[in-house]
């Protein structure tokens, strides 16, 4: 009893080869587009964020402006991100920015944040300080070395 295996066809590598260009073309539209920076039934605002990568560390700086200071919570949720939540001191309309077409108010800020290099969660050190948050989360230095 021989086992014959079956060739695939040319249009089975083309409809893989679509759908692997599918699903690239759906992560690059993801990180292109822009999506709102709040969400209107939650009554949360994602703050203005810049992740620094530096040799001994990374800085993870996010804009909270009218936040309460002892409302604000960082926690990792895996080895790569960070989630940063605060109450605000006052509740912000969409008036408040000139925005007239929407209808809503917001009272948290809230976002998820990936760290692009490998950290010690574990030794996370948070200062806050007018309005301006600062994580620092110092790097791994792992070297995988093949032997032979």
């Amino acid at each position: 009893m021989s086992v014959r295996k079956r060739r695939r066809s040319i249009f089975d590598i083309i409809d893989e080869y679509f759908e692997n260009l599918e699903e690239w073309a759906e992560k690059f539209r993801e990180t292109i587009i822009e999506k709102p920076s709040w969400d209107r039934r939650a009554s949360t605002m994602e703050p203005l964020r810049d992740v620094m990568v530096t040799p001994d560390e990374v800085i993870v700086t996010v804009d909270l402006p009218y936040a309460e200071e002892n409302t604000i919570q960082v926690k990792p949720l895996d080895k790569n991100t960070l989630e940063i939540k605060a109450r605000m001191k006052r509740k912000v309309r969409f008036d408040d920015f000139g925005i007239t077409h929407y209808d809503g108010e917001f009272q948290t800020f809230y976002c998820h944040t990936h760290i692009p290099v490998p950290v010690y969660m574990d030794k996370m050190e948070v200062r806050f300080k007018k309005g301006i948050l600062e994580v620092h989360l110092p790097r791994k230095h792992e070297y995988e070395i093949p032997v032979e």
